[in-house]
């Protein structure tokens, strides 16, 4: 999993509250098991007409947010269904990064495995930095985790909490399967003792 330390970039406003798994991933699209190539399909009902073409409002079809890391929602984002395929698809649309005033606890988890960083903050701040990304491309933000900032373009700074734990495996890029393999000598260890002990297993 990609390492996050630091990341400054363009940030795209999503005032919506409630925004679901579904809305970011439609269902038809969980048939994959791949990590990747979802991101075309990010926010399918909202990003393409009936026909397949693009919807010129939506936020992500317009020119200056085409390349956004950084997305700034509204209240209570990925709630509804478990899928991993939401943070799947916003990683692979190049979203590193979702800042809101609350999350579902499934898809705030989820995000960590897939090297998201959801942040928290209170809706002065993310009112703040609402705004801040409504200046379209030329307006960049900086999220420092080591630091545990997010920095508008205009240099105000806000304060985000975050988990110990879940900070050290994203900024050591470690998922689950990476967790286990920090421990690979011992397993390896555990096992040779194992098939010395009991040869018949």
């Amino acid at each position: 999993m990609e390492k996050f330390e630091k990341l400054t970039g363009i940030a795209a406003p999503m005032p919506l509250v409630n925004i679901d798994t579904d809305m970011i991933i439609p269902k038809q699209f969980l048939k994959t098991i791949k990590r990747s190539g979802l991101g075309v399909n990010l926010f399918d009902e909202m990003r393409y007409d009936d026909a397949g073409n693009e919807i010129p409002d939506f936020v992500l079809n317009k020119p200056q947010y085409r390349d956004a890391e950084i997305l700034v929602a509204g209240d209570n984002f990925g709630c509804g269904s478990s899928r991993e395929h939401a943070p799947w698809a916003l990683k692979d649309f190049g979203i590193r990064s979702v800042i809101s005033t609350s999350f579902a606890d499934i898809f705030y988890n989820n995000c960590f495995k897939n090297g998201i960083l959801p942040i928290v903050l209170p809706k002065e701040a993310v009112e703040v930095l609402m705004k801040d990304a409504e200046k379209g491309s030329n307006a960049r933000m900086t999220v420092d985790l080591e630091n545990q900032t997010v920095t508008s373009s205009d240099g105000e700074s806000f304060s985000f909490e975050l988990d110990s734990f879940k900070k050290h495996c994203l900024m050591n890029g470690l998922d689950d399967i990476g967790l286990t393999m920090e421990k690979a000598s011992a397993i390896d260890s555990f096992e040779a003792q194992a098939s010395q002990a009991r040869p018949w297993v």
